[in-house]
C-alpha cells in the first residue's frame, strides 16, 4: 500500500510517516497542498492522509480537485476543528473519513484500515498459491500462513503488485525504504534471503527469482533465472 502524507507540522508527519512504515506501508510526504494536489493526480497512491490547515491553502481545496481529476484513493482528513460543519466541508470535498486531532496512532492505523476494506485497493494479491490480503495484511501460501515482519510485508506486496517484472535493487529500496537515501544494495539482498526462507523454502516451487545484474522478480512459472 502507498501512503501520501499531507502535514506541514514536520515533527508530526514525520512521526506518522515513521510509524506508517514500520507497519510496513510506503509512505510520501507534502507539507504543501500545491505538491500535494500534484503528487496526488500523478502518483499511484492506495490512500491520502490530508491536513486541513495548510499553509499555501487549505486541504478541502486539495481533496475537490483531487476529486475533479478522477483521484479514486481513499482520503483521510487531519484536523484540529471540530466543528460539525468544518466535518461536513470535508466530506462534501470528496474525503472519505475524518479525524480530529490529537488523535491515537492505533485509530488512524484502523481508520486506514477500514479504508481499505472499502477500496479497491483491498482487493486480494495472488501468484500462484502465494496469495496476500491487503485488508488483513495476512500472507498465505498453499493455505498456510506466513509470519512477515513489516519490511518483509512490504517487500513482497512491492514484488505481488508488479508480477513477472524485474524490479531493480534501486527501485526496491527507494519502495521499501524511501526514507533511508544511500542504502547499501546488499540490504535489498538480505531481505530477499529472509522473504525466500518463508516464501520459497518450505515450498516446492521457486517464486521469488533473480535475474543477474537487473534485480528481482515474482514469477508464478517456471524460469531460467535463481
Amino acid at each position: 500500500m502507498r501512503i501520501l502524507i499531507v502535514e506541514d507540522d514536520a515533527q508530526l508527519r514525520s512521526a506518522l510517516a515513521h510509524g506508517l512504515r514500520e507497519e510496513g506501508y510506503i509512505v510520501d510526504e507534502s507539507a504543501l497542498a500545491e505538491e500535494a494536489a500534484y503528487r496526488g493526480s500523478v502518483g499511484e497512491y492506495d490512500l491520502i492522509v490530508l491536513d486541513v490547515n495548510l499553509p499555501d491553502r487549505d486541504g478541502f481545496s486539495v481533496c475537490r480537485e483531487l476529486r475533479d481529476a478522477g483521484v479514486t484513493a481513499g482520503v483521510l482528513m487531519l484536523t484540529a476543528r471540530d466543528a460539525l460543519p468544518d466535518k461536513i466541508s470535508g466530506l462534501d470535498a470528496g474525503a472519505d473519513d475524518y479525524l480530529t486531532k490529537p488523535f491515537a496512532f492505533a485509530e488512524l492505523l484502523a481508520r486506514l484500515r477500514a479504508l481499505l476494506r472499502r477500496g479497491g485497493s483491498s482487493a486480494e494479491l495472488r501468484v500462484a498459491d502465494l496469495l496476500l490480503d491487503p485488508a488483513a495484511r495476512r500472507v498465505t501460501r498453499s493455505g498456510r500462513t506466513l509470519s512477515l515482519s513489516a519490511r518483509e510485508y512490504a517487500l513482497l506486496e512491492l514484488l505481488m503488485r508488479h508480477p513477472e517484472e524485474v524490479l531493480s535493487r534501486a527501485r526496491i529500496a527507494q519502495s521499501v525504504w524511501p526514507d533511508e537515501s544511500g542504502l547499501d544494495s546488499n540490504v535489498v539482498d538480505v531481505f530477499v534471503s529472509y522473504l525466500r526462507a518463508k516464501v520459497d523454502k518450505p515450498f516446492n516451487v521457486k517464486l521469488i527469482h533473480t535475474v543477474r545484474g537487473m534485480g528481482y522478480v515474482l514469477r508464478g512459472t517456471a524460469s531460467g533465472s535463481d
